[in-house]
């Protein structure tokens, strides 16, 4: 598949078949998302790869719309801000990588036929207590994935002269 098809592919999925993901395309997922970029290659995140079946219950403590727990993997990123680079002026980039390492992980699952849908509205302290995150570790975002149960609606965004500057400001 051409690229910017895969991304024009990609949507929010919000409804999932009972079907579970085959371990090599559950790998093949994660592998995307060590492989992402990240600055002086320091990859300062953990995934937490959830299977729900059985962790219903609890995981609605960490967001609680149903679809959330109908699809058979719930994966979740984590970020290490000690581990992070930090740019001359003090920022650091940690949730920048982490966030680049979710987005190959998502695009990868949408070019094997699998849904997703990138979750940051959760309870972070439910997040942190559920999943036994040590000090230090930082839940940055969820995702489910499974095969899709909906269609993909129509999707909004801005033109390019609305997001695209040449030169300056």
């Amino acid at each position: 598949m051409e690229f910017l098809e895969l991304v024009k592919k990609r949507y929010s999925v919000r409804a999932y078949k009972p079907e579970p993901v085959e371990e090599d395309k559950l790998q093949k997922v994660l592998e995307a998302a060590r492989l992402a970029p990240t600055a002086v290659n320091t990859q300062p995140f953990q995934l937490i790869v959830i299977h729900t079946t059985g962790r219903e219950a609890e995981l609605k403590r960490i967001y609680g719309a149903p679809w959330f727990v109908q699809a058979p993997v719930v994966i979740c990123i984590c970020g290490i801000p000690s581990q992070g680079w930090v740019r001359e002026d003090g920022k650091n980039y940690c949730d920048i990588e982490v966030t680049i390492a979710m987005d190959h992980l998502i695009l990868a699952a949408t070019a094997l036929g699998l849904g997703t849908c990138w979750i940051a509205g959760f309870n972070p302290a439910a997040a942190r207590q559920i999943l036994a995150l040590p000090d230090g570790v930082e839940p940055i975002a969820f995702t489910t994935l499974g095969y899709p149960a909906d269609r993909p609606g129509s999707k909004s965004r801005k033109s390019l002269d609305k997001l695209v500057r040449y030169e300056h400001w």
